[in-house]
Order: structure tokens, then sequence, then C-alpha cells
């Protein structure tokens, strides 16, 4: 049995150098650029939550809206246009009625929007926190709303199937009834610096264009927080519970698995993007699968990373490190890769580059054949 069990366990770990330019990509509460003390060195920081939500909004660009979730208070207005849809001759209340009794079933609690002191009665009601919930579960909730006759088992199981894929991939949880929360299959770390950073600020003005000729000052002035940092970004996706959360579709999770790469690597978040412009794509990839367990390399850069005198700058470095960090862990506590890939330079001992169609395309084949022997 056991095993069985870890022959049945399959962890899609990508490790990421992406050097980013002068910017501000994910703030704190005052509108600094994110930081953290590793090794005991200030850092660069991207939060994980940041990279999933451009991940996110990445995978809708490359899935039907069918297969994905909205994260959302209005999933009573979410249900009631479901109801519409499939039954019109139900009117926006009842829909809306029909909608609110639904959820409240599963054990979700809704509420009318207050509107200063008093309720609006002209408000759909909203659940207290965001809910993850898929096209999918969305319309199973209206089917057993038009039908009117359910119990909480079966409201919970409509909730319960059907996943969107990043509900199966970054998890739910509700904190009104746990036993809807869904676990998610994948993990991103916050990114880091592989080097010392010190923040710097850019001093800007803003001149009135109806300012007249004479007037030399300027209409605003401020300063913006920046900094620039070679990262180093890890994430990891146990493709055995995600192939779980979709409920063993083996073609469904090998191509989520393969988009899901796909979108850690070229995805970026959007903070202050306008004002500098950030989109930059990875200096090198490294894929592997691991059948014992994820393993981030963050260690590598416990040491900040100086800049390189005969090249300069931070990346050719960083990735050296990064090599020789996967190899000593693999030599010393966990077995080698079953299988690997890299994209971009510097990681050539690991075997020949491809490009990221060619990857994404691999891993998708790699994972649907393992999965079919399941």
């Amino acid at each position: 049995m056991e095993r069985e069990r870890m022959e049945n366990r399959m962890f899609v770990d990508v490790h990421v150098i992406q050097t980013v330019p002068p910017s501000c990509v994910n703030r704190d509460d005052t509108g600094s650029p994110k930081t953290a003390m590793y090794g005991g060195a200030k850092r660069s920081r991207v939060s994980s939550q940041s990279w999933k939500k451009a991940m996110r909004d990445y995978f809708r660009e490359r899935f039907d809206e069918s297969q994905m979730g909205v994260r959302t208070t209005d999933i009573v207005e979410l249900v009631a246009e479901k109801i519409c849809e499939i039954d019109p001759s139900v009117q926006r209340e009842d829909a809306v009625e029909k909608a609110d009794k639904v959820i409240n079933a599963s054990g979700v609690k809704t509420s009318q929007k207050k509107k200063g002191k008093e309720e609006d009665e002209n408000s759909t009601p909203k659940s207290g926190a965001l809910f993850f919930m898929s096209t999918k579960q969305a319309e199973n909730m209206a089917m057993l709303a038009i039908r009117g006759d359910y119990n909480k088992k079966e409201v919970q199981e409509a909730l319960n199937k059907g996943h969107g894929i990043d509900i199966a991939l970054f998890g739910r949880m509700v904190a009104d009834d746990p036993s809807l929360n869904a676990d998610a299959s994948a993990q991103v770390a916050h990114s880091i610096s592989t080097h010392k950073v010190d923040n710097e600020y850019d001093y800007f003005t803003a001149i009135d264009d109806r300012s007249p000729e004479d007037n030399a000052g300027a209409g605003m002035i401020g300063t913006v927080e920046f900094n620039s940092s070679t990262l180093y970004r890890y994430a990891t996706l146990a493709v055995h519970d995600l192939y779980k959360n979709l409920e063993g579709s083996g073609t469904v999770a090998a191509k989520a698995t393969s988009e899901f790469v796909r979108a850690f690597v070229l995805s970026m978040p959007t903070g202050k993007q306008n004002t500098f412009a950030n989109r930059t794509v990875p200096d090198a990839v490294f894929i592997s699968v691991r059948n014992d367990q994820p393993v981030n390399l963050v260690a590598a850069f416990e040491s900040p990373v100086h800049p390189d005198r005969a090249a300069g700058g931070y990346a050719s470095d960083s990735i050296e490190r990064l090599v020789r960090e996967e190899k000593a862990v693999c030599s010393s506590f966990v077995s080698a890769p079953s299988k690997t890939w890299q994209i971009g330079k510097g990681m050539e001992e690991f075997g020949p580059n491809a490009d990221i169609e060619m990857v994404t395309k691999e891993i998708e084949d790699f994972i649907s054949g393992e999965l079919s022997t399941w």
C-alpha cells in the first residue's frame, strides 16, 4: 500500500531566475516595494498572492470561461444570472430570491448591502467574504434553485463538484462552512532577489497644460519608491492533488499542469506597470518532475549574490548557484528528478535548451502519459 501511495505522487517544480528592471511590482500598505530580510540582507520581494493573481488573469487568455472560477461576493447575482439563462421565464427578482435561498442552504451566509444605517432593499444580497465559484458550480446551484426541492447535502455536493481549473490549483477557503473548502494543489513562494537591494526614489513633477506661459511652477510633485532586482521565483504543483480536484480527468489535469508552468513563467504582476514598463521574461527556467517531494532551492541565495566582476550584473552567478544547489540537494537529501526541462541560458548541464512552446507541449504529453497509468 505504501509503495502504491508513493508511486501515485508527482510534483512539478518550477524554478525561475528573472531580472526585473527599476520597478515597483508589488507594494505594501505605504506604497513602498515589498522587501524581506533573508541571509541578513534586505531583499526585494514579490508576494505569492500578487503572482497568483497575475497567473489567474493569464489563465483567462488560455482557457474558456466555462473552465474557470470567479472570486466575488456577488455569488447571488452570479447564480441568478445562470437561473435566467437556463429558464428565461423566471423574472430577475424571483431569480435573485431563488439564488439567495439556495446559497444560504449550503451554509454560506448572505446579507443585504447596507445603505447608511439601513439595509438597501434594492441591492442584491452578498456573501460576507469573497467566495470562489466556478461556472459549472454556478450552473449546478441554478439547476437546484429552479427545481426548488433540495437539502443541504445536495447543495454542498453541487458546490464541491466541477471545480474550475483555478480553484483546483489555488484552492478555496470558506469560513462559514469548512466542508466547502477545496485544498490547493499548487504552492507559489514569495519571490525574493538573489542579492541585497536598496530602494530608490523617483522624484517627478507634472505640469498643468493650461497654466500661463510665465508660470514655471509644477502643478503636482511627488515621489515613487522603486528598486531593481534579479529574482529567484519558485512554484510547485502536486499533480496527484490536481488530478483529484479535477475529478480524475487526466486530459484536463495534463493541460492545466502545462498551462500552470507557462503562466508562472510568463505572467507578471501589474503594479506600477504603466510607470515602469517592467515586462521582462526570465533569464533561465528549470522545471523538474519529482516523485518524492517538492524542493525549493532558495538556500542557494542565503548568502547574497555579488555583482559578477567579469560579466556584470547578478543573473549569471544566480543561475550558476541554482545549478550547484540543485546538484547538492539531489546528491545528499532527495532523489534525482524523473524528468527535467530547461529554458534560457546557463543550464545546459541539465540538458539541451528548448523554447516555452516545446516545453509546455512536452510537459502536457508527459503528464498525460503518466496519469493514464494511474
